[in-house]
């Protein structure tokens, strides 16, 4: 389903620092604790989905495990309240699997995860310890026909753009 609310995306412009801002993230909470992390991807969203901010997740209502992470409703609708302040839309994530797991979708993530068509989900390995590289990581898009499909490296490489260019850091939660 696409509508003026979901566009179809073609591509999405990730700026470099915004790989580097997710990684960093990622990396502090599995190198350092061993458990999952994510960071979310806000932007303008169109025939293109250009990434302008990371949203890191902080406080209680973000739970992280070595193979699971949780943002409460509560959380998410402040993610929603930053959104709107900056004038831009959820559209993708990146987040780590741990070192045995494999960067394909989890049935959780499948199942409980942001659901909407064009929304990109990127898994990194390894708890993303490895240099910020997303050609190291699996590409998922949520079809409009209500499903998730991986990219395979040929397409995520044509239809993912690292570009030069800085994002916006925002942080979002409060400390427990």
């Amino acid at each position: 389903m696409t509508s003026r609310f979901f566009p179809a995306v073609n591509r999405w412009v990730v700026p470099a620092s915004a790989i580097e801002a997710s990684f960093t993230e990622m990396r502090a909470d599995g190198v350092v604790r061993g458990t999952e992390g994510i960071a979310l991807w806000l932007g303008q969203r169109d025939d293109d989905a250009v990434i302008t901010h990371v949203v890191l997740l902080r406080g209680p209502g973000i739970v992280r495990e070595p193979d699971f992470v949780q943002i409460s409703d509560a959380l998410l609708n402040d993610v929603t309240d930053e959104a709107i302040r900056v004038g831009a839309q959820l559209v993708g994530q990146v987040h780590a699997h741990g070192p045995l797991a494999s960067t394909n979708l989890s049935w959780i993530d499948e199942t409980g995860g942001v659901r909407v068509p064009f929304y990109l989900s990127v898994v990194a390995p390894d708890y993303g310890a490895g240099r910020p590289d997303i050609t190291t990581c699996a590409a998922h898009l949520f079809e409009p026909n209500g499903s998730w499909r991986r990219m395979t490296a040929a397409e995520a490489a044509e239809r993912i753009a690292i570009v030069a260019g800085m994002v916006d850091i925002i942080t979002v939660g409060r400390s427990a």
